[in-house]
């Protein structure tokens, strides 16, 4: 018995050694391929008067879907996937609001911003809703889409103090994922731009 014992034993280990010797020659699965959101390079520009409040950019609210790192692709009608083997660096709502507050920050007309991630206090606050921040195909065409719905809130008595819609459309020039990735980056740009100045329209207090 044990002589059967100590044979099934060794049987057992060659098996194995055989086993993860197969693994080593199995095909792996892709490697995903992680994107930041391009950002374009700082200017020196002169800028006009600052404004006298501070503002707090918080996440926008947005679809179980948007909700990832996943880049949303909407090949046909309105089906909508994700770009293989391809994803954000952060979820959706999380690059919108860095390069609002990056295009924010380096304006320099509002001089105190931070996130909802800093828990600091501030004047106002932009949020809103991210219905749209995708890649779309078309017969004819490929672009990428934002729609974004913002909220300026006085934080004080939380009123609202004004709200838009601004809608995005960047055309996707090529077939290669970086030229898919760049066309969102341009219309991002687009969309931090559009809010920055639409927010400076408004007089702002704090009280």
């Amino acid at each position: 018995m044990r002589y059967l014992g100590r044979r099934t034993w060794l049987l057992m280990l060659s098996m194995l050694a055989m086993l993860l010797s197969a693994c080593t020659i199995l095909p792996t699965a892709p490697v995903s391929q992680v994107y930041l959101l391009p950002v374009p390079p700082a200017t020196n520009a002169p800028r006009a008067q600052s404004v006298n409040w501070s503002l707090r950019v918080s996440q926008p609210a947005t679809s179980q879907f948007l909700n990832s790192s996943r880049i949303a692709v909407q090949p046909q009608g309105q089906e909508i996937a994700v770009y293989q083997n391809s994803r954000w660096s952060d979820p959706a709502p999380i690059l919108v609001r860095n390069r609002l507050i990056q295009e924010f920050r380096a304006d320099g007309r509002i001089r105190a911003v931070s996130s909802d991630d800093d828990s600091l206090q501030a004047d106002v606050e932009l949020s809103g809703d991210l219905s749209a921040f995708q890649g779309v195909y078309l017969t004819d065409k490929s672009e990428v889409l934002i729609r974004f719905d913002a909220r300026l809130v006085r934080i004080s008595d939380r009123r609202i103090i004004a709200t838009r819609h601004f809608e995005i459309r960047q055309p996707i020039k090529g077939t290669e994922m970086n030229e898919v990735v760049q066309a969102f980056g341009l219309a991002s740009d687009q969309l931090a731009t559009q809010v920055l100045n639409w927010m400076l329209q408004h007089s702002i207090t704090s009280s």
